[in-house]
């Protein structure tokens, strides 16, 4: 709970709305993040050093404290919202560090406290990005991990080779997501106008909407490009380890 003035707001309560939301969209969103963090301990070890990019409220560290104590976690977003959520949730723990900073910046590294990590995780967040800011970003993630390090990023990679099945699964998922709408679930719109309704989060969310608009308009190449792009900007290997029939964690090592 904090306070500001006479205003108080519950940060485990918006976690926990956060997470009911984007689940609204992705009802396998823990199944990936169980995989996601299987690979860093078995990659690196049960006392990473993570770079959490585009770490929105703090979802991905969240888990990965709640997994590996022994882990530390740097979170990077732009949004002020999201990273208010991520402050007053992470307050006083030594073991997080939040920065502020633009990945669209070639110099946004430069903010970080360390020069390499153990692993650089991420989810449903690079979708915002066209390809090319993309392929760029993947370079810059290149430089901050660490030989025998990995990178994974969780989201939404379509394969246009295969309409018919993407038609299939588009439909199905739409329909679920109508069934969840009607029994009380918020969508993103709605999320974000209780949050401007919040005492503590209206200053916040309003600069978010300066910054970003309603919502980003990226690219989402299918998996095949994340992994030969990765290997291009200096990963050794990259393939997908998990997948649904429309998001994929695709896992890249240094």
């Amino acid at each position: 709970m904090t306070t500001t003035g006479s205003a108080t707001t519950d940060w485990a309560a918006w976690q926990e709305s956060w997470d009911r939301q984007q689940e609204w969209y992705m009802p396998d969103r823990e199944d990936r993040f169980r995989v996601m963090l299987d690979m860093v301990e078995a990659v690196v070890g049960p006392e990473p050093r993570v770079l959490d990019l585009a770490c929105g409220t703090g979802t991905i560290t969240a888990r990965l404290l709640a997994r590996l104590p022994g882990a530390t976690s740097t979170g990077v977003d732009l949004d002020p919202a999201l990273l208010a959520i991520a402050g007053g949730t992470f307050a006083g723990d030594e073991r997080v560090t939040l920065v502020t900073a633009d990945l669209k910046d070639p110099d946004w590294p430069s903010r970080l406290p360390y020069d390499t990590y153990d692993a650089v995780l991420t989810a449903t967040a690079l979708h915002w990005l066209h390809s090319d800011p993309l392929a760029a970003l993947y370079g810059r993630i290149a430089d901050l991990v660490r030989d025998g390090g990995l990178f994974m990023n969780a989201d939404h990679m379509i394969d246009d080779t295969t309409p018919r099945i993407n038609a299939a699964e588009r439909t199905l998922r739409r329909a679920r997501m109508e069934q969840a709408r009607s029994g009380g679930a918020l969508d993103w719109a709605e999320w974000w106008r209780l949050a401007a309704q919040d005492p503590v989060l209206a200053a916040p969310t309003a600069r978010r909407f300066e910054i970003y608009g309603e919502h980003a308009d990226g690219d989402m190449p299918s998996a095949a490009w994340h992994a030969r792009v990765l290997k291009e900007k200096g990963f050794g290997e990259a393939r997908p380890v998990w997948c649904s029939p429309s998001d994929t964690l695709l896992l890249a090592l240094k």
